[in-house]
């Protein structure tokens, strides 16, 4: 048995500890805001936060979360909208969303780190891919998290 805590609840789950963090959270939790991307920790579409860390969970075993505290994004504004959040819809970011949650929760762990980045620094730092190609709006909509003062809320 392992125990997570995802979003503010503990879990105890009987899983192989090697099965990555993504596929604990669709289909043990029914988390489903957490997408699936290319199954390698390269696109980014899978982010969600370890200890507040960004982590890409579909190269993250279960094991290597047991302990920590998992947010996804279900649970990034799970009080009130988070600044990206009101950010993203503010900057009309989403072309074909799938992208998005994994997106939104890279750039809510890079602003905590970094509350007043520059484009190169975003650039750097938000290293998801967008198939859609809007990364003009995702820097607009991290900018404009970072000018609220609460982007890594």
């Amino acid at each position: 048995m392992l125990e997570i805590e995802v979003n503010g609840t503990k879990h105890r789950l009987d899983v192989d500890p090697a099965v990555p963090l993504l596929w604990v959270l669709r289909d043990s939790l029914g988390l489903k805001g957490t997408k699936f991307g290319c199954g390698a920790g390269l696109c980014g579409a899978c982010t969600v936060h370890v200890d507040g860390a960004a982590v890409r969970s579909c190269a993250y075993s279960v094991g290597q979360a047991a302990g920590s505290k998992i947010t996804s994004i279900e649970g990034l504004g799970a009080s009130s909208e988070h600044p990206v959040q009101a950010a993203w819809r503010e900057a009309g970011v989403p072309q074909c969303g799938y992208c998005q949650p994994g997106m939104i929760m890279a750039a809510a762990a890079f602003l905590r780190n970094n509350p007043s980045p520059s484009d190169e620094e975003i650039a750097q730092g938000v290293t998801n891919i967008c198939r859609c190609g809007t990364y003009n709006r995702i820097r607009k909509a991290i900018r404009s998290a970072a000018q609220s003062g609460r982007g890594g809320q």
